[in-house]
């Protein structure tokens, strides 16, 4: 099976009305057509560790069971590692440890788990950080130098930074938006040369922020983010129109080609085109 190369990228705790307004380079390829961006209503609880396990399988909470933050174990469901992996492809991880402890192994043990390289698993490399402010700078470049020496097929990253700075001074605090301006910047420094390499590109987060610090709730603070696309194969567009967070693995996997799971909803939620075929150019 031909796999297409896809990098997804989880910028955790960043809110649709905060990208709009500051990630500039992200828009610059919007402006230009290279990218599209819609917005996304996260499933509920509007937690991280719940979050992480609907982006990956598609599925919502009440299906997944993981419903808290405190809920330590593997995953049941297949994920998007999974499916890459029973296509032929190869993945890889560059992560916070909750995605270790969902796709590897938990718990997670700092001093042997930290950088994982397992042939035989769903994530057949991972390097995995525990602090919430574990630079995205430093992250962005373990995973690019490792993009750049092995491509794999399908690549998962998830920076922390934002969400950190939204708990410490809330989502309109200056920390929080320059935590955003950096991510932007991480972007821009990277992204040129991934699509170079031939992956397409997709930008999301887990859930929002509000100004008092904390997320978790119902309101569009807590449950509007972002969706940024960049595909050859997919139509750009801009759409304010709200798709379900269930939808994006699903989205995912068809760019990356390979057969969804069978607990994964169709991507219907997400705009598409009379010139597109199940979300790709045809």
């Amino acid at each position: 099976m031909q796999i297409n190369r896809v990098i997804y990228i989880v910028l955790d705790g960043l809110r649709y009305d905060v990208a709009c307004s500051h990630m500039g380079y992200l828009h610059h390829l919007v402006e230009y057509e290279k990218m599209s961006r819609l917005r996304v209503e996260s499933e509920l609880p509007s937690l991280s560790r719940p979050l992480y396990e609907t982006l990956l399988t598609g599925t919502p909470p009440y299906i997944h069971g993981i419903t808290t933050n405190a809920t330590v174990r593997r995953s049941t469901e297949v994920s998007m590692f999974d499916l890459v992996v029973q296509a032929g492809g190869t993945t890889a991880a560059f992560a916070y440890h909750w995605v270790s402890e969902l796709y590897s192994r938990a718990p997670f043990q700092p001093m042997t788990d930290r950088i994982q390289h397992n042939p035989d698993g769903a994530i057949q490399y991972g390097s995995f950080y525990f602090e919430d402010h574990y630079p995205d700078t430093h992250l962005f470049a373990e995973a690019s130098c490792w993009i750049e020496a092995e491509q794999p097929d399908f690549v998962y990253i998830h920076s922390m930074n934002i969400d950190d700075a939204g708990h410490r001074e809330g989502a309109h605090s200056r920390l929080y938006q320059d935590a955003v301006l950096r991510a932007d910047q991480c972007l821009a420094h990277c992204l040129p040369r991934w699509m170079e390499l031939g992956y397409d590109i997709v930008v999301t987060s887990d859930h929002g922020m509000t100004e008092a610090h904390n997320h978790g709730g119902t309101t569009q603070a807590d449950r509007e983010v972002p969706l940024f696309i960049a595909s050859s194969r997919y139509v750009p567009q801009v759409s304010d129109t709200c798709v379900k967070q269930v939808d994006v693995a699903p989205f995912v996997a068809t760019l990356l080609g390979v057969p969804h799971s069978p607990a994964m909803t169709a991507h219907q939620s997400i705009p598409l085109k009379e010139e597109q075929r199940d979300g790709l150019v045809t």
